[in-house]
């Protein structure tokens, strides 16, 4: 089996399901009860997930939890409650999270003008967000980003990581943090190259096909990518429930000055790639429905939607 092989059967865990690379072992599927181990003390272990719409569930242990926005259902005071608590509870010491869709309250001045649509009541803009950006929640950790570079290391010593953090998405059903497709150029712009980044909504034909096969993600934002010198080592998104998975995808030197995506090739050790994550946890599609009899449907963060781990080596560089 090669580097780049899928795991089969791992070593220190059976029945586990990803693919490694020189710098990175991804996770997709595994025991809950007994997830892979830590690979030690040269890398970092990153747990993505997101849309859990205040529901909550198991996660694994690790170094840095990445929550991908849809935070809540509706973004209501005490649902957005629910999951801060939640998040809280958990033992990472790093918690980076970012808005989504429907985090209403959290997009203040289209909330203001559209909260209608969603809520009977107006809720308060301001304390949803001292609710998931204060200083007591970075006292222990957690770390709100709304188009905001942050950087971090998990040990004394240690690597320092860059992340950043976008909530947006292609319009979407008229709900929070939409863009049209004039406005994505201009948007998409302001991300700027770092070693991990979160967006809310995917990039183009990357883990972005709907249960009505539409590819959903944006195009702009997969040209912007494109063109950096050093894209993410990580890119961790949702939105798109039933693409949920993780895959490597290279970015083609073309010619000097030109790049290019290529998701379908396996690239060679060297070149330049990103491991795309769609870390939504909320069930959705045929996936959704377990096999057989009954057909019961699958809780968040369940089979098929578990949170998905990524473990980086410290030394791993962007070009």
């Amino acid at each position: 089996m090669s580097e780049s092989d899928p795991i089969v059967l791992a070593t220190h865990l059976q029945n586990s399901e990803g693919f490694h690379t020189p710098s990175a072992r991804v996770y997709t599927s595994y025991d809950p009860a007994n997830p892979p181990s830590h690979p030690g003390e040269n890398w970092t272990r990153f747990v993505c997930i997101s849309d859990t719409h205040s529901r909550t569930f198991s996660v694994p242990s690790g170094d840095v939890l990445l929550h991908s926005g849809d935070l809540s259902r509706l973004g209501r005071e005490d649902e957005i409650r629910v999951t801060i608590e939640w998040l809280h509870s958990l033992d990472h010491g790093v918690k980076i999270i970012i808005a989504g869709n429907h985090d209403l309250p959290l997009h203040e001045e289209w909330y203001e003008d559209s909260y209608y649509g969603f809520h009977d009541k107006k809720e308060s803009s301001t304390m949803i967000r001292s609710l998931v950006d204060s200083d007591a929640n970075r006292d222990r950790g957690l770390i709100y980003l709304q188009d905001e570079l942050y950087t971090f290391s998990t040990k004394e010593g240690g690597r320092e990581w860059s992340v950043y953090g976008s909530p947006w998405q292609p319009y979407f059903g008229g709900w929070a943090f939409n863009y049209l497709p004039e406005e994505a150029s201009d948007r998409v712009s302001a991300i700027p190259e770092v070693d991990i980044l979160l967006t809310h909504g995917p990039p183009h034909n990357v883990l972005d096909k709907t249960f009505t096969n539409i590819n959903a993600g944006c195009p702009a934002l997969l040209a912007h990518l494109s063109n950096m010198r050093g894209p993410p080592l990580l890119h961790a998104f949702g939105h798109i429930h039933e693409a949920r998975g993780a895959l490597r995808h290279p970015w083609l030197q073309v010619e000097e000055g030109q790049i290019s995506s290529n998701a379908e090739c396996t690239p060679p050790l060297g070149m330049r790639e990103t491991i795309m994550v769609n870390a939504a946890n909320q069930p959705l599609g045929r996936q959704a429905i377990r096999p057989g009899p009954g057909g019961q449907r699958i809780p968040c963060g369940g089979p098929g939607f578990q949170p998905i781990i990524v473990d980086l080596l410290d030394s791993a560089m962007r070009p």
